[in-house]
């Protein structure tokens, strides 16, 4: 099953672009993580205050001590895809890290101190937007170009899996406040996690809290809990045999739900038992953003030795959109299922370009 991609779903939808044939002879390098560069969105702050929040908020709260440790990394049955493999050892150096993902709560403690506007809240960059895009791509009509989100919007029959356009809508004025769309808030939804969030936003309120988004091994390392070669941050029973375990999709996805695990949409962080680390929703509930970025052959070329804390590629490049440079995200989330996308296992990655926003993703820090 080919995953989604953000412009992937704009194709499909065909909100966007009247896309072209893409090329595929050669690899689009993308640039460096900007890691240490303030996004144009923060409207309040220079370096020097920001560094100077980010001394303030310098402390564990909320966070657990992950141990230093070697483990194999990848993928560890039959579901696994391609670009998990080949499974290979790594050592990580003891980090802290969040125990939930960042809540609607939290993210809006950053916004008040910064007055940061979130991708999704802009209208997108024509300019931007074109280089991602083979050469000659058509400008798209003007009233598309409005700040929008991604919105989960399931049919009501069965549809065929490989056409996410059937659930998934380009929704004008869906945010982070608005998840549904303009006429949805997050009024009741103060400790679920934070959506609609571009890595771009991730990272800027990663640097406010004075902290920074994991690496793509230090991820996998902590969703494992301590387990060896396990496929789930629980073990290996299966997602729906048993206890209820994560937020995920029970029945016929994208149509039915059965709310087996009582949420249709995103649940309160620490709904659910968390892993052998005491990290909640390390599988489920909402796709979270790492810090690398994603190139398909990534795994073959660190599998020969031990790496000790990896930093993932100095360039992206997927041979499905060699134009478009992309992240990683871990995790699954609340529409993940076995019959589509068994995101929740621990060595599941997913890609996309840093400036997607969707109704699952989310993000949390490590120190």
């Amino acid at each position: 099953m080919k995953r989604i991609t953000h412009k992937t779903i704009l194709l499909l939808l065909g909100i966007l672009f009247s896309m072209g044939a893409m090329a595929t002879d050669n690899k689009i390098k993308s640039e460096k993580c900007s890691c240490h560069t303030i996004p144009k969105r923060f409207a309040a702050l220079t370096n020097h205050s920001l560094t100077a929040v980010a001394k303030q908020n310098n402390n564990h709260a909320g966070m657990v001590l992950i141990p230093a440790g070697t483990f194999m990394m990848g993928g560890d049955n039959v579901q696994a895809k391609k670009d998990e493999f080949p499974k290979h050892p790594v050592t990580i150096s003891a980090f802290w890290m969040d125990s939930t993902t960042v809540t609607n709560a939290e993210y809006q403690q950053f916004i008040q101190a910064t007055h940061y506007v979130t991708t999704a809240e802009l209208k997108p960059d024509w300019e931007v937007l074109k280089k991602q895009l083979p050469p000659n791509t058509p400008k798209p009509d003007e009233k598309k170009l409005v700040p929008a989100s991604l919105v989960f919007t399931p049919p009501d029959h069965p549809v065929a899996l490989d056409n996410p356009a059937a659930w998934w809508s380009w929704t004008p004025h869906a945010n982070w406040r608005h998840p549904r769309g303009p006429q949805s808030t997050i009024a009741n939804l103060a400790n679920h996690p934070v959506v609609h969030v571009s890595w771009d936003d991730a990272n800027a309120y990663c640097r406010w809290a004075g902290k920074r988004l994991p690496t793509e091994a230090e991820w996998e390392w902590a969703a494992r809990g301590g387990l060896q070669n396990k496929i789930y941050p629980w073990g290996d029973e299966p997602i729906d045999q048993g206890k209820v375990k994560a937020n995920t999709w029970q029945g016929p996805f994208p149509y039915k739900n059965t709310l087996r695990d009582k949420y249709y949409y995103t649940s309160p962080v620490k709904s659910f038992t968390p892993n052998g680390y005491k990290l909640y929703d390390m599988a489920g509930n909402v796709w979270e953003w790492v810090a690398d970025w994603y190139s398909s052959n990534y795994y073959s070329t660190v599998s020969k030795n031990n790496v000790i804390d990896p930093q993932g590629p100095t360039s992206s490049y997927d041979p499905e959109e060699p134009a478009m440079p992309k992240k990683i995200l871990r995790g699954g989330s609340f529409l993940c299922n076995e019959s589509y996308c068994s995101g929740y296992r621990v060595a599941a990655r997913m890609k996309t370009s840093p400036d997607t926003s969707m109704e699952h993703v989310g993000f949390r820090c490590v120190r």
